[in-house]
């Protein structure tokens, strides 16, 4: 389903401007100064020309598709044309973003057909919206001031950078953002930012091989990537340094291979039999690296032509190049991985499941970070289980405030906030909110100012609870959160905070009470269990915990008479004073399974009391011992939003 920005239908108004023979102008984002900055004030002379006033030739495509083709204009969007040239490598991809092609190429046999209308696509906070422009672009001395393409008849890339900057409110918007917020947006994936000067990446070159492996994969996998310097506190932006590159730039990567090296070459580059190589353009079309490596240096000269062919090398001042992977470590400090997540069961590469949360923190549901432990759990809550180890990505993405109404009818910039998530351990079978922070934490990432953050966690078998929040309290806005998992998790929002009624389970009674206690169960172990199969340790024992009239049945621990169960259970009850918690401990068989011993145990009796116990194993009906026993501790508390 693809959504009409601001409700307009691109094939009507093409249809009745064709009808009427005259070129549309878009009433939403006219050609003037408001559609240029926010405040609509113009201190440039600017004449706004269709195609046909630029070149007497123009096309939507000249000779390919190519990330070349693109140079940055004059305002600050290296960031956007970096994606871009990201986007021209991926003809698949660029088809979803630039859409019917043929249909909207200008045809020189039917100039009555051309109406100076065209749309495009954007994924934007879950959904894709289609954007509709006309034609007029901004010149200056009749050349295109933006983002412009090196044939001067081209100009997919400057209507598609109009389409971009209305979906902004405006040019002046796309001054300032990330590469990968682009990347996205031509996309619907998920973009993971490396930062490449942290760790110990410099001093271990196993790690450094793992980093470049991953690039690698994801350059097959047809991820678009970028890298960036950081301007740190007091340094001027887009500032040229000694070596050719460029602070706070955007670059996209366009290449990342090994380059075999012949035997006499080996000895020349410390007997190295390939060297990691890394390809990157600048969207300025210029201004390139010129250390080893750069387009006319020493190395390329003792390189057999056949493997710079192989290479692509070009040597010209158009803003691509090579850098060795490890100067690249050496200079960049950040460098972005745009992945799509294949969710396709009919794919033969591997697959993911995935689930997709619109939130928003808003009033109390705006707790802050985990630095606010008394409002942290306020926040929304999302729980999925996993069945056995595996990896999960997840996603948090706030709404772009440049699409906010207030950016766009008062021109005041609003601020990303800093956002990221926590991910916590919880009991095997809770199904409502947590309300405590005593939970183990499993996995966070550090909470950033950037439209959204990414993680990647390799979790064990159990059930998690994901707590996205802002850093501070009190911040309110809409956010997307993105789950994926290699099976199915069942992802679930989390929105009662416990149980309210329930039959009694009298015999004969259907009264509804009230439920007046949580109970609280950590199985650790049981020990010296009875063998019960004639191979192996002699068991495979997993155990059932029944309280306040229901059962749950915890994972069953392989060959071993010692089991360590570690599992956590939570039960509501009603009659707290009456209440008694039983742990049976099975053997799982073939056909059936079999009894091992059990205990039954009533409540602490201090409310909010925590005992551990350790009890030997009875027999059915609790007359008898039998052999083994079974730790566990057991809390209680009458307030429900307790733990």
């Amino acid at each position: 389903m693809v959504r009409k920005f601001l409700n307009q239908n691109y094939s009507k108004l093409k249809r009745d401007h064709q009808r009427r023979g005259e070129q549309f102008t878009d009433p939403q984002f006219p050609p003037n100064a408001q559609s240029l900055f926010h405040s609509g004030k113009n201190d440039l002379e600017i004449t706004w020309k269709r195609p046909g006033e630029i070149c007497s030739n123009p096309k939507l495509i000249v000779d390919g598709l190519d990330p070349s083709d693109l140079n940055q204009g004059a305002v600050g969007n290296c960031w956007f044309v970096a994606a871009c040239s990201a986007l021209a490598l991926e003809r698949r991809l660029w088809n979803k973003v630039v859409v019917d092609v043929n249909e909207q190429e200008w045809d020189a046999n039917h100039p009555e057909r051309y109406a100076g209308i065209f749309h495009f696509r954007f994924w934007q906070f879950g959904e894709w919206v289609d954007v509709v422009i006309d034609d007029w672009l901004p010149t200056q001395g009749g050349k295109l001031i933006y983002n412009k393409s090196k044939s001067g008849n081209e100009f997919w890339s400057a209507l598609l950078e109009k389409a971009y900057a209305k979906l902004a409110g405006s040019y002046e918007a796309l001054s300032g953002g990330l590469t990968g917020d682009a990347l996205v947006d031509f996309t619907g994936g998920v973009t993971e930012t490396i930062t490449l000067q942290s760790g110990d990446l410099a001093d271990d070159e196993e790690k450094r091989k793992q980093l470049f492996d991953e690039l690698i994969r994801a350059h097959e996998h047809h991820a678009m990537m970028s890298c960036s310097i950081e301007v740190k506190e007091g340094e001027s932006p887009e500032t040229k340094l000694d070596c050719g590159l460029v602070k706070g730039h955007a670059y996209t990567i366009t290449d990342i291979r090994r380059m075999k090296l012949t035997s006499g070459l080996s000895s020349l580059f410390g007997n190295k039999e390939k060297l990691m190589m890394i390809k990157m353009r600048n969207p300025w079309g210029q201004k390139e690296w010129n250390g080893a490596w750069s387009d006319d240096s020493e190395e390329w000269k003792r390189v057999p032509k056949g493997e710079k062919d192989k290479m692509d090398l070009k040597v010209e001042d158009d803003g691509e190049f090579w850098m060795e992977f490890s100067d690249w470590l050496t200079w960049f400090s950040h460098c972005s991985i745009c992945r799509i997540i294949n969710t396709s069961s009919f794919s033969l590469q591997k697959t993911w499941h995935d689930a997709t949360f619109h939130g928003e923190w808003k009033e109390k549901t705006a707790g802050g970070c985990f630095n606010h432990p008394d409002t942290f759990t306020n926040n929304p809550q999302y729980l999925f289980t996993l069945r056995e180890e595996e990896e999960v990505m997840v996603s948090c993405m706030q709404k772009d405030p440049r699409m906010s109404k207030k950016a766009k009818t008062t021109g005041e910039p609003l601020p990303n906030f800093p956002i990221g998530f926590q991910i916590v351990k919880v009991e095997d079978n809770r199904t409502f909110r947590i309300h405590s922070m005593n939970f183990k934490e499993v996995g966070r990432v550090t909470y950033i100012n950037r439209r959204s953050n990414f993680g990647r966690f390799t979790l064990g078998q159990g059930r998690y609870v994901i707590i996205p929040s802002t850093f501070e309290p009190n911040q309110e806005r809409q956010f997307l959160l993105r789950f994926f998992s290699e099976r199915n998790a069942h992802p679930v929002e989390l929105k009662k905070d416990h149980p309210t009624r329930g039959f009694c389970g009298t015999l004969f009674c259907c009264c509804v009470k009230p439920y007046r206690g949580q109970v609280i169960v950590h199985l650790h172990s049981g020990q010296g269990l009875t063998k019960q199969d004639m191979s192996g340790a002699g068991a495979d024992p997993y155990c059932k915990v029944t309280c306040g009239g229901n059962t749950v049945a915890t994972s069953i621990k392989k060959d071993t008479l010692d089991p360590a169960f570690d599992t956590q259970l939570v039960f509501y009850v009603k009659n707290p004073e009456d209440a008694t918690v039983k742990v049976q401990i099975l053997n799982h068989g073939m056909m059936r399974d079999r009894f091992m011993g059990q205990v039954s145990t009533t409540l602490p009796a201090a409310d909010g009391g925590s005992e551990r116990r350790t009890m030997k194993l009875m027999e059915k009906g609790n007359e008898a011992e039998t052999q083994g026993s079974v730790s566990f501790t057991i809390s209680h508390h009458s307030d429900l939003r307790a733990i």
